[in-house]
């Protein structure tokens, strides 16, 4: 071990990882602002149309934008699940009934058995609102929480994917996973790796995070709260816009036979942990260049194999610094764009929503745009698409990047262009 003040010897960098088998993803969809299902979201992207609305939220008397997905709370979830019920779980329900997700699911079930399908959700807050409403009924003399709260079925991280699993009626493993906003991408690596040992068969992934005074009053303290529609990498951004969603992906092993030439295959996976800060991205952004780097290197991708890179971007003017400072460290003026300005920012549900936005991408060869941004910052020096257009898209890449350095990229590709 060297010693004293001579040179350090300089650790050999890691090695590369290897290219890893490609996931079928079968079918996805997705709810948000924007609408509920895939033909509502197209045509607000490709319309250039975002979702966004003054708050709204009761109890929350703060000036700034939201992006509430409409009618959560008019109808309860399933009977037979009722115990679950909370406004994280009925917007989860109202995303897996959408686009036939839960009957494709059930094909699924059919054909592998309930043991076999994972369950893998992200969540952020989960069903934290039901626990906001039970402090403001709690006993007066006493503090003692109403004794109909229901914590676990409810608030606790792992509601969601509990529901989820007993919505599906799938008897598989689940998993909750609570990473902040890099929570619904992370999802795919779990399943992933789950489905590599041969554990199942296939996996249910998503991300679900619904509106409360918790998110909202605690970004306001933090005072990255925008009081405008978000303007992602914009140079007048000044803040981020909540917003909810619940979206969902079903992944399959690729099957021997040939698949269509429009399939969607999951490539590559990149995750990192830079621990820098608990509410700052590393200011050079390595953490997010660590996990681009390594989603590249598992598909057995070249940074110009990718053709649209859809953006963590949340309009703050640290996270959009730093992710453009990873981004122009590994690509050359790749076309790319945050969501965000539509959705707003959907916290643990947003990996998973904006990993279905670059499918969508792939699956209609298009760029969608950046709304809301009007100017892009010329010193992040990315190339920012402002503007919806047509375009070849063989791969993307897709960021969600957490509080805590918690990062991952997902790399999708289209099966009948891949690079």
């Amino acid at each position: 071990m060297a010693c004293g003040n001579g040179p350090q010897p300089i650790s050999p960098p890691a090695p590369r990882p290897p290219k890893v088998k490609p996931v079928l993803v079968t079918h996805f969809t997705a709810t948000s602002c924007l609408g509920r299902g895939l033909d509502a979201t197209l045509a607000a992207l490709r319309g250039q149309r975002g979702g966004l609305a003054p708050c709204d939220f009761p109890r929350a008397e703060l000036d700034t934008w939201i992006g509430a997905v409409d009618s959560v709370d008019d109808a309860s979830v399933r009977s037979d699940l009722a115990e679950f019920d909370c406004r994280n779980n009925r917007l989860a329900q109202i995303g897996l009934t959408q686009d036939g997700f839960a009957e494709r699911v059930e094909a699924a079930r059919a054909r592998y058995g309930a043991q076999r399908i994972g369950v893998f959700i992200g969540t952020s807050t989960s069903g934290i609102l039901e626990t906001e409403h039970a402090y403001q009924h709690r006993d007066p003399q006493s503090g003692a929480l109403p004794g109909d709260f229901r914590y676990t079925q409810t608030h606790n991280i792992y509601s969601p994917a509990a529901f989820v699993r007993a919505y599906c009626r799938l008897g598989g493993p689940a998993m909750a996973i609570s990473s902040a906003c890099s929570s619904g991408a992370k999802v795919f690596a779990s399943a992933r790796r789950m489905l590599e040992a041969g554990l199942i068969d296939a996996a249910v992934v998503g991300g679900v995070d619904s509106l409360c005074l918790t998110a909202l009053y605690g970004f306001n303290s933090l005072e990255l709260l925008s009081r405008r529609p978000c303007r992602p990498y914009d140079v007048a951004r000044d803040g981020i816009s909540i917003g909810e969603a619940a979206a969902f992906a079903l992944l399959e092993r690729m099957p021997e036979h040939a698949i269509d030439d429009d399939a969607i295959l999951l490539l590559g996976i990149g995750e990192s942990s830079d621990a820098h800060h608990m509410s700052s991205p590393h200011p050079e952004g390595l953490g997010a260049q660590a996990a681009m780097a390594q989603a590249l290197s598992t598909s057995g991708l070249a940074a110009s194999d990718i053709d649209y890179i859809n953006l963590h971007g949340t309009g703050t003017l640290s996270n959009d610094a730093a992710e453009a400072h990873a981004i122009r460290a590994l690509f050359d003026g790749t076309a790319c764009s945050s969501t965000k300005g539509a959705t707003g920012h959907t916290l643990g549900a947003a990996g998973a929503l904006e990993a279905v936005i670059t499918a969508l991408a792939l699956r209609h060869q298009f760029v969608p745009a950046g709304i809301n941004t009007t100017e892009p910052d010329p010193a992040l020096g990315v190339h920012y698409v402002t503007s919806d257009r047509n375009a070849r898209v063989r791969a993307a890449l897709s960021n969600a990047f957490g509080f805590g350095g918690t990062n991952c990229s997902l790399v999708f590709g289209r099966a009948g262009l891949a690079p």
